[in-house]
């Protein structure tokens, strides 16, 4: 029997679509789904301990070698709604500033913008775990992503969305995370994937009513704020956002 391609995921609501028709023939039996962080899955596939995986983009100028697997991402129009950073006051006050530690084109897109685009220069906290959120208070702010952005939308006073402020810039979508391996897929395997990722984007309504959430409309989430197809225009996003982040 072939080996199966380990393919890692992220946990987060906005990949249900993408997961949902990896769990059906014909590719499941054709795939391991493991699942971390962004930062992680980033760290795994560039030590061969995954296939493929959904990582950041920020993650691959560090690969040696990459291939983008098929067609879809995690990007965005415009608001994402769920990579933001959360502060108690304007930004001209902010201090202090915890850096979500599960992803890596969050922190760097948020650093390009304090610098390039804010004018500010707060301290800058790396994070380890959870703890942090505690800690955005006062004059100190932290930047969350995935479905802890939602509940600390009910918590902070002000919230400024990552994927807005890019496309206020730049006029351009922004991917946050892609589909990635080292070595270059069968075609088969490759449109089988593709067909996969198309599945889910194509029975939202059963996603939605499988994942009940109360904190966002899901799916609002789903079709307006995340747009899942690495069409041109994206990945000319990408390329902008690969270039600014390696000056």
């Amino acid at each position: 029997m072939e080996q199966k391609l380990k393919v890692g995921i992220v946990g987060y609501l906005n990949t249900r679509p993408l997961i949902y028709g990896l769990k059906n023939l014909p590719i499941k039996d054709k795939i391991e789904l493991i699942e971390e962080t962004p930062a992680r899955l980033a760290d795994m596939l560039a030590a061969d301990e995954i296939d493929i995986g959904l990582i950041p983009v920020a993650a691959i100028p560090a690969l040696k070698e990459y291939h983008i697997v098929g067609d879809y991402c995690i990007g965005t129009e415009g608001e994402v709604a769920s990579v933001c950073l959360f502060s108690e006051v304007p930004l001209e006050k902010i201090e202090k500033v915890y850096l979500d530690y599960q992803s890596r084109s969050s922190v760097v897109l948020l650093k390009w913008i304090m610098r390039e685009y804010w004018g500010i220069n707060p301290e800058l906290v790396d994070t380890e775990n959870e703890d942090f959120r505690k800690k955005i208070r006062g004059k100190a702010a932290g930047l969350v992503i995935g479905d802890r952005a939602f509940e600390q939308r009910k918590v902070s006073t002000f919230i400024y969305d990552l994927g807005a402020e890019w496309k206020k810039i730049t006029g351009l979508p922004f991917v946050f995370a892609a589909w990635v391996s080292k070595k270059e897929l069968s075609s088969l395997f490759v449109r089988e994937f593709n067909e996969a990722n198309a599945e889910g984007l194509a029975r939202l309504d059963t996603i939605i009513l499988n994942n009940p959430y109360k904190l966002y409309d899901l799916k609002k989430y789903f079709t307006i704020h995340i747009s899942y197809y690495l069409d041109e225009y994206k990945k000319k996003g990408m390329a902008k956002f690969l270039e600014l982040a390696g000056e």
